[in-house]
């Protein structure tokens, strides 16, 4: 019985870390998305921008986060991918704690406006642990106002970076019409949302040179 079960435990173990490696190397096939990049923050630590295979096309990278929050990494990621030739944008984290306008405030003042970046991006997920998050209404008015000011500034309509769980509590898809969606899917293409999407995550544990542990992959739509 002891030699059965160890036997099942070797198997398992066999069978979860060949899982890994596959998930690690995936990705949605370039024929049919090609467009592919990734999207950092300080969490991967630094990055060899020159390493990185050719297969990024582009990177988004955390700008800001909240009304006062700043990724350590992301002036030095800016420069470095602009130093690779990787086409670049920039994402601010949107917190249910603090006000629109502080938001974006903060993410301009962290956002130089260069003239050949992506459109910027809202990342919009429950990360916070506010006292009494606000309702869907109270929440569209503070986005309203975080989205003029940044579009304002940059000149062009912003991303809503959504996951299935904040779309379905707040309809942000349904609520802002005009603006392109970037959805979070893993492995499987999203199939929600109000319509559809401009970009995919596709995976959170792409491996590739250049940077140490796993990264988000996304791909970007056929026009």
């Amino acid at each position: 019985m002891l030699r059965r079960t160890a036997l099942f435990v070797l198997i398992l173990t066999i069978l979860l870390v060949i899982g890994w490696i596959a998930a690690a190397d995936w990705r949605p096939a370039e024929a049919d998305y090609p467009r592919q990049g990734i999207d950092v923050s300080q969490s991967q630590g630094i990055i060899d921008w020159e390493g990185l295979p050719d297969e990024v096309d582009f990177a988004y990278m955390r700008a800001s986060e909240g009304a006062d929050g700043r990724d350590s990494r992301f002036t030095v990621n800016w420069t470095g991918a602009r130093t690779a030739g990787i086409a670049r944008g920039a994402y601010h984290r949107f917190s249910l704690c603090a006000s629109g306008e502080a938001q974006a405030n903060n993410f301009i003042a962290a956002l130089p406006a260069d003239r050949d970046m992506l459109a910027p991006a809202v990342d919009l997920e429950f990360t916070d642990t506010c006292a009494d998050r606000p309702t869907p209404d109270e929440l569209a008015t503070e986005l309203t106002l975080f989205l003029n000011r940044v579009e304002a500034r940059y000149g062009r309509r912003a991303i809503l970076r959504l996951t299935r769980e904040f779309d379905g509590g707040y309809e942000v898809s349904r609520r802002f019409p005009d603006h392109p969606l970037w959805l979070r899917s893993t492995f499987l293409k999203p199939d929600w949302g109000a319509r559809p999407w401009a970009m995919w995550q596709a995976s959170g544990f792409r491996r590739i040179p250049g940077i140490t542990g796993a990264v988000n992959w996304d791909v970007a739509a056929r026009p």
